[in-house]
């Protein structure tokens, strides 16, 4: 089968835009190819991370893939930091790359912004990035809009390593679906904006953990505008219809069959009912994550896959090095 790689920063809780953006569509992909997931934590540390919450929120996102349908037996699902072939290969390809190439990477320039001092991990970011994907021979890289500038310096490098000293690297493609209006989740309360967590407002998006009081308050809080149409338009009715979006994945109904439920309601029963849906639908993957972290799966299974991955990408180094000129 063709391979996939896909990581997830453990920064913060996972939300219900990661969720259907992301990780219900690995959950799919482990029934058609050989998938290989991260929770790759030196990502991380670019920015200033305590180190108990950096533990706490890594092995909270591994229970969560765990909870959300992800099979450790049937996948690889591993812990970065403890496949040490990421860190070598990073090195070598950071002597590869240019400073022009990472001079251009949107990201840093976001991050950096306004800001008197940066990490230089945060700047060689996009190389940990591509180590990350080519050590394990990937086919594809499921990718979203943001990502897909640090997917092409991937390729380049790959290209450019693979021309200087050899065949190596498989060149990935990305892996774009096409996603339906309900996987691109957005602020509830700036639609213009992507849910993120990085979002300092508590009620500007979901988390899989919330409870749901917490999910009630944050969708009756969203921001609709003074129509009380529930109607698809996402041009002139932006907040009611990422609602809409959120209501169709989550309950299976076609937008046009909750525009036909809803003719004659307002927002506030809208709401209502979408906070229930929400709350009903993650109730069974918070109560898989509970069971989890209480049985002690999350830590041996880490590292079984980093076994598992380190087995692939440790031949990949040997075989980097080798071209490279390297004594084995």
């Amino acid at each position: 089968m063709k391979r996939v790689f896909s990581g997830v920063q453990p920064t913060s809780e996972l939300h219900l835009g990661n969720y259907l953006g992301a990780i219900r569509r690995f959950v799919h992909l482990q029934d058609e190819m050989d998938c290989i997931y991260s929770i790759v934590d030196l990502h991380s540390i670019t920015i200033p991370q305590e180190p108990s919450a950096l533990r706490e929120n890594s092995l909270k996102l591994a229970a969560l893939f765990m909870a959300a349908g992800l099979d450790p037996d049937r996948i690889i699902l591993f812990m970065q930091s403890q496949v040490r072939a990421h860190s070598e290969l990073a090195w070598l390809l950071q002597c590869v790359a240019y400073t022009g190439e990472l001079n251009r990477m949107t990201q840093f320039k976001e991050k950096s912004q306004g800001k008197d001092a940066v990490s230089v991990g945060l700047y060689t970011y996009p190389t940990l990035m591509a180590a990350d994907i080519l050590l394990y021979d990937t086919h594809y890289v499921p990718v979203g809009n943001d990502q897909k500038q640090h997917l092409e310096f991937t390729r380049d490098i790959a290209e450019r390593f693979n021309s200087r000293f050899g065949e190596t690297f498989v060149v990935p493609e990305p892996l774009i679906t096409n996603v339906s209006e309900g996987a691109r989740i957005m602020a509830l309360d700036d639609p213009d904006k992507k849910m993120s967590k990085s979002n300092p407002n508590p009620h500007s998006k979901i988390n899989l953990l919330d409870s749901p009081s917490k999910i009630k308050k944050s969708i009756m809080k969203a921001v609709t505008d003074s129509d009380s149409e529930i109607r698809y338009d996402w041009e002139n009715k932006r907040g009611i219809s990422n609602l809409m979006a959120i209501h169709s994945v989550m309950s299976g109904q076609s937008i046009k069959e909750i525009e036909k439920t809803y003719a004659n309601a307002g927002y506030g029963t809208f709401k209502r009912d979408l906070a229930e849906i929400v709350a009903d639908s993650l109730s069974p993957i918070q109560k898989k994550y509970e069971e989890i972290r209480m049985s002690g799966q999350v830590e041996k299974a880490m590292l079984t896959g980093a076994e598992r991955a380190s087995s692939i990408a440790d031949e990949v180094v040997k075989r980097a090095k080798e071209r490279m000129g390297f004594v084995l």
